[in-house]
This record gives C-alpha cells, structure tokens and sequence, in this order.
C-alpha cells in the first residue's frame, strides 16, 4: 500500500472530530454537565492533533531525497508526540473545570437529552477509533495509532460522563460529576504519557523489538554452520520503516564475488523475515585483525593488545 494513502485516515479523524465535537458541545449546552465540557475538551485536542496527523503522514510518505537519503518516516513521531502532549494539556483542562464544580456542586438540567447526544457520539468515535487502530497496526503508522489511542480515550471518557451524569440523575449528588471529570482526566494523563514516551524512543533511535531482533538473530544463524561469523550487529526504527546492519566476517580465501553473494542471500532472507526493512552489511574477513576492532559505535584508536581475535575465534552477532 502507497503511504501517501494514509492520509485519508486522518481525514476520516478530522472530519469525526468536528461532528461530535458539535455533539458533545450542544450536550454541555443543555446540560451543563463539567463531565460533558471536559468531553468537548478532550475533542478539540483531538482536531488538533488530526490535523497534525495529516500533515505529518503526507510528510513521512515522501521518498527519500538527496537531504534525507534514509526518508522521512520519523516525521510520524512529531505527530504522535505532540497528540501525546495535547492529551496532557486536554487533562489539565479538564482538572481546571471540574475543581471549582468540585468545590461548589451545582445542578444538571436536560440530563436525558444530554447522554443521548452523547451515546451517538460515542458510537462514532468507537468506529472511527477502530478503523484507526487496524490501519495503523497494519501498516506500522504510530501517527495513526496515536491517533486511534486519543480516540479510544474520548470513548472511555464519555462512557465515564455517561455513568457520572447518569449517578447524578438516580441519585442527585451533583458533586458526582466534577469527580466523574477528574477521574476521567487522571486517565487521559496515562494515555498522553505512554504515547510521549514512544515517540521519544523512535526520535532517539531505539533498537527494535525483542521480537524483531529475534528474527534478524534466526536468519544469521542459520549461516553459522559455513564458518560465517558476525558482530556490530544494530537496529532502529523510522516511523515504519526499520533498520539492521551488521559486520559480516568470512573466511580470508573467499572471493569478493562469493561473499557478495552471501551478502545479498542474507539480506533478502532478513527483508522477508522483517517486511519494510532496510538491510546494511560489511563484509569482513575473519584472517584480518582489523576485523575485530570496529565492533563499537566509535572505532577508537588501536591500543597494544587489540587488533587481535578473540581466543573463542570471535563473536556472533553482537547487539
């Protein structure tokens, strides 16, 4: 699937946002329910954040150029970072309207038309969220995901609203609705946090999953049994795309001829392992001491004792 596609997702967010957020803002009309407000609140970060989605999905669908040779997938964690934010601040807000509530208890009107304004936007939201979160877990979009996760938390929020204002309503304890608002808000906060700290681990080029790792390993073994060795093995993750790289060691009377090809096997079995990866090998030879002190990030200046094989004969695939 073309990247560039994804953008209508983020369309499909946006233009969800601004419907409930009519909704829910008509509800808190007729209501004057903090739960409902905070609600609204929330929806409003999520416009936001949709159309940052977008712009960040058309960004990171573009190619790779001579100023960004590796592409532009990591402007997918601009988006998620700051829709992470935006939860944060959606929270505060909702914290700010609901203590003074708190504080000084005051009576909902219209409380039935009110939750059913409410419950139809909820549905939608659910939709919208889940459509969301299967685009973006198969197509490995954060951006998208982020998204979905905002959504799924507006829907867990109203669905908090809907029993608050509802307990207020059977039982006439107006304060339970600015206390419904600061639950809800102590929620979103989970939510902001989890996807923040995310999208700092993609800006900072964190390795990939145990799982991943564990394939790139598999493949690599199973070229073990030819006398093949390897070390300085890395990886990271650009939005979807991911990255591996690794020394390759072979044995010295191997021609350049052979050992590409060994390169190039090795490299398709780890795309086909790891859909939408970017492979780097070096080609070593096992003879060769200088083979053995490049395995760091910084090659540093060769000191008495280094430039040696290890005794064991060498390292396999060192993270």
């Amino acid at each position: 699937m073309n990247r560039s596609t994804l953008t209508r997702f983020a369309w499909i967010s946006i233009a969800a946002s601004l419907l409930t957020i009519g909704l829910k803002a008509f509800a808190y009309w007729i209501t004057g329910s903090v739960g409902l407000l905070s609600d609204a609140v929330e929806r409003i970060v999520n416009l936001i954040g949709g159309v940052m989605a977008l712009a960040m999905l058309t960004v990171a669908a573009r190619p790779a150029d001579e100023d960004h040779a590796y592409g532009h997938g990591k402007a997918e964690y601009f988006s998620s970072g700051l829709e992470g934010g935006l939860i944060l601040v959606a929270a505060i807000s909702i914290a700010v309207a609901a203590i003074p509530r708190l504080i000084h208890p005051q009576p909902l009107h219209e409380i039935s038309l009110g939750l059913g304004v409410l419950a139809i936007a909820s549905v939608l939201n659910l939709a919208v969220a889940l459509l969301l979160l299967g685009q973006g877990r198969k197509h490995n979009s954060i951006t998208l995901e982020a998204n979905a996760h905002h959504l799924l938390t507006d829907v867990w929020t109203s669905a908090g609203v809907l029993v608050g204002v509802g307990l207020v309503a059977l039982t006439g304890w107006n304060w339970l609705d600015p206390v419904i608002g600061l639950l809800i808000a102590a929620n979103i906060v989970r939510t902001g946090v989890g996807i923040v700290q995310r999208s700092v681990l993609g800006l900072m080029d964190t390795a990939l999953s145990m799982d991943d790792v564990a394939a790139a390993r598999r493949v690599m073994d199973r070229y073990t049994t030819d006398g093949v060795q390897f070390h300085a093995l890395r990886t990271r993750q650009a939005g979807a795309r991911k990255f591996v790289s690794m020394h390759v060691l072979v044995p010295g009377h191997w021609t350049v001829h052979r050992g590409h090809e060994l390169l190039e096997r090795l490299e398709a079995e780890i795309r086909d392992a790891l859909p939408e990866t970017t492979v780097f090998t070096h080609l070593e030879s096992l003879d060769d001491p200088a083979s053995w002190e490049d395995q760091t990030l910084e090659r540093g200046r060769k000191q008495e004792g280094r430039g040696r094989k290890p005794e064991d004969g060498g390292q396999k695939a060192e993270g």
